[in-house]
Formats: C-alpha cells, sequence, structure tokens
C-alpha cells in the first residue's frame, strides 16, 4: 500500500506545539539528549515579553509561545524574515489549546494526578538518565514543576477529547468501501512473502572450524526437518535470530528488505517449502515459506482497519476543528502580540 498514512488528530497538533506533552517533549529531545544540539543563530528581533494573547480572561506568557517555537522548530533557528508567521501561528494554536483546556478542566477526571504520575515516569524512561531529562525540559524553558502542569492539561485534555470527539464517532462500512474504491492506487503492493527460518548464527569473521561447526548443526537441522520435526519448536530451540520467540516467523518482507542470499532462496520457494541451508553474512539459515501474496491491489480485508482508523481520524479533526470555531464567536479573545 503506498501513500496511506494515519492522520494525527488536530489535538495532537496542538499538544505538540503548545502543551508539550511527555510523549511529544521526548519525541523531539529525547532521543537525542546526550547530543550537543548546534548553537543556534542569533535572535534577530526582540523577544515578546508578558502576555501575548488572553482567552476569557486568562494570560497566555510570552514564555509558552517560546516553548511552542522551540517545539515547532524542533532546534533549528528561527528562519530569517519568517519570525512574524511563525509567531502568529504559535498564538494561534495556543489560543486553541486554551480554549481545548478551559473546557476541559470542567470535567471530573478520576485519579488524574496517579495518571499524570505514570506519565511523568514514562516521559522520563525515555531520557538515558535524570540530567538528560533536566537538560531537556531546561532547554524548553521549564522546570520539573512547569513540566507537570503541562502534563497535567495534556491529560485533561486527552479525556475532554475521547469523550467529546472520539467516543462519538462512527466509521460505516460503506464509508470505508467508498473510499478504498476510490484510492486503488493507494493501496498497490509488491509480491510479498511470508516465512520462518532458523539461524544459526556465525559471525563473518568467525574462524574456518567455527564455519563448519555452525554449518554441521545446520544441516543436521534440516534433516530433523525434513524427516518430520516441528519447525517452530527447533527455531525456538536452536535459532540465534529474535524471530525465535516466534518460532522463526519472520512476518511479511518484499524484495530489497532481507539479504540478498536469502531473498533469493525464500522468494523461489513455494507455500509449504523448505530451503537447503542459506549461508549469508549472518550465519546459516533454514527458510519455511508459509504465504505468498503476488503484487497488485490490497485486499480490503486487509487495509479495513487501517482506513477505519485514517477516516476517524479526519472526522475527529474536522469535529474538533468545528468545535474550536464555535467556541472562538462566545469567547473573549485578545491577541495582544505586537
Amino acid at each position: 500500500m503506498q501513500n496511506f498514512h494515519s492522520s494525527r488528530w488536530l489535538f495532537h497538533v496542538f499538544l505538540v506545539a503548545a502543551v508539550l506533552s511527555c510523549s511529544t517533549l521526548a519525541g523531539a529531545a529525547g532521543a537525542d539528549a546526550d547530543k550537543k544540539a548546534k548553537p543556534a543563530a542569533p535572535a534577530v528581533v526582540a523577544q515578546p515579553k508578558g502576555a501575548v494573547a488572553r482567552v476569557n480572561g486568562i494570560a497566555i506568557d510570552a514564555i509558552e509561545l517560546r516553548r511552542a517555537e522551540k517545539v515547532m522548530l524542533r532546534g533549528q533557528p528561527m528562519p530569517a524574515g519568517q519570525e512574524a508567521a511563525i509567531d502568529k501561528q504559535a498564538v494561534e494554536q495556543l489560543v486553541s489549546a486554551e480554549l481545548l483546556y478551559q473546557a476541559a478542566a470542567k470535567q471530573e477526571v478520576k485519579d488524574l494526578e496517579k495518571e499524570v504520575d505514570a506519565k511523568l515516569a514514562q516521559g522520563k524512561a525515555r531520557f538515558k538518565d535524570e540530567q538528560a531529562f533536566v537538560k531537556a525540559i531546561k532547554d524548553l524553558d521549564m522546570d520539573e514543576k512547569d513540566f507537570r502542569e503541562y502534563t497535567r492539561r495534556d491529560l485533561l485534555i486527552a479525556h475532554f477529547v475521547e469523550a467529546e470527539f472520539v467516543a462519538k464517532t462512527v466509521v460505516s462500512d460503506a464509508e470505508i468501501r467508498a473510499f478504498y474504491d476510490k484510492n486503488q492506487d493507494k493501496f498497490k503492493q509488491d509480491e510479498a512473502v511470508k516465512a520462518s527460518h532458523i539461524l544459526i548464527g556465525v559471525d563473518e569473521k568467525a574462524s574456518a572450524d567455527e564455519k563448519k561447526k555452525a554449518l554441521e548443526k545446520a544441516e543436521k537441522l534440516h534433516k530433523e526437518l525434513a524427516g518430520g520435526a516441528d519447525f517452530a519448536a527447533l527455531a525456538k530451540a536452536n535459532s540465534t535470530c529474535p524471530s525465535s520467540q516466534q518460532g522463526g516467523d519472520l512476518g511479511f518482507f518484499g524484495k530489497g528488505q532481507m539479504v540478498p542470499e536469502f531473498e533469493k532462496a525464500a522468494f523461489a520457494l513455494k507455500p509449504g517449502e523448505l530451503s537447503d541451508v542459506v549461508e549469508t553474512k549472518f550465519g546459516y539459515h533454514i527458510i519455511k515459506l508459509t504465504e505468498k501474496k503476488p503484487a497488485g491491489i490490497v485486499d480490503l480485508k486487509d487495509v479495513k482497519g487501517k482506513i477505519a482508523e485514517y477516516l476517524k481520524g479526519q472526522k475527529i479533526n474536522e469535529a474538533i476543528q468545528k468545535y474550536i470555531a464555535d467556541a472562538r464567536k462566545s469567547a473573549k479573545i485578545e491577541i495582544l502580540l505586537k
């Protein structure tokens, strides 16, 4: 299937830019927290100070604008000449997030603080150590108290969206079928096979004697399989590949995903057939083909769930956009950014 991805819900866009949840922070900074970031170019304009907007009397401070922009820019310097446009975009997102939060804050969420604790622990776990976590939030002009409050807001909004939009959004089979029929080009697939293997691993630089022993073990297992031994059981007991835990099952894969020797042997098999012992840079493999999928259009049943998720995401986005547009009509919004 090509060019088909589940959409992100609109409220996630707001949270990424404005609420800065644990998962967002870890995604933006956690993976590279131990790397030295390149220094950003010096600012060419004065940073805003004080409130940049008010929503129903609640101020949005300039520090929140700076945090939002840092996440939006992912550590890159502000593009020259784009300061005003990015300021405006960030403020609009912050206003929308505040409108959602003000509605969300009216609901009662049981055990909210426990959820906050769990989300914080989950976020911290993505960093190599406590120092890396502290540095990441400091880079966003935050301390742990600030971070906890943003996490709490994030969870409140998530509960609100779940109750008001997600739970009420339904995608029918007819809608799924219509999308599938109108977007056949998105569901093209190349030839693919499903296979299991047993790997007797040996390093490329191993001695001739070590390679000989590994090959002899693979050939012995091949003989057992040819005699009717259970493939999954032998894989679990002997394979050095992590797939051994699944009885050697590698799932479906297309051409170009495996090393050439393995790919050639796997695609030459018919379902149910067993390969000879195949040597690759990883060692010696015995491959069993489970299923073959020819090139063509993916069956609806195989993508129904993804289509449903995609369409539901679109509906939720639209519902939230409408909710915010309506909320703006009755809210008192002051944009103070100069």
